[in-house]
């Protein structure tokens, strides 16, 4: 019976970096997320993405979350994921995928290019997980925002009710403009 579980197991890891593969995740995500070997995974990559993963170390820092129109895409997709979190029975992971799978199809129906890779959404999760980062009620708008943990809830206005002076002004093909 034993057998059989971890062949279970091993099926839904593979199916899990399949969708993860598929969806741009960083060689990195599936080794965290999976009890695949490296040298499985990398057979893996190489089969679903027909090339070698990308090489380097995942982005750290949650500064990238903060500026103006990845905290837009940040906070979209973690409201995604904190609904898909309460109202499913999912195991985070899975959460993950479902909630940027959700996030992508909504970009594409906006016509907006996407900023939020699938590596740093996970990355996301991670930091809000470890506390490094919150969601905050904007006191203008009501909505929920991705900020520093220690963000006066107060007096928070998000960047989409007082964007910032340069906001909108550049020539990014597919980006937020406001007119």
């Amino acid at each position: 019976m034993a057998t059989a579980k971890s062949i279970l197991n091993e099926s839904r890891d593979i199916a899990r970096a399949v969708a993860l593969i598929q969806l741009g995740a960083r060689l990195q995500v599936l080794e965290y997320e999976t009890s695949l070997s490296y040298e499985r995974l990398l057979r893996l990559y190489k089969e679903v993405a027909g090339k070698s993963p990308s090489k380097g170390q995942l982005p750290f820092s949650t500064d990238w979350f903060l500026t103006w129109q990845p905290n837009i895409h940040a906070s979209l997709f973690l409201n995604i994921h904190e609904y898909l979190s309460k109202t499913s029975d999912l195991e985070e992971i899975d959460t993950v995928i479902k909630a940027f799978r959700l996030y992508s199809e909504q970009m594409q129906a906006s016509a907006i290019e996407p900023l939020l890779s699938v590596t740093r959404a996970w990355r996301l999760v991670k930091f809000v997980d470890s506390g490094m980062l919150t969601l905050t009620k904007c006191s203008c708008c009501g909505g929920h925002f991705v900020t520093e943990p220690y963000e006066n809830a107060k007096s928070f206005v998000c960047g989409l009710c007082e964007p910032p002076a340069r906001a909108g002004k550049g020539s990014a093909s597919g980006g937020l403009r406001l007119h």
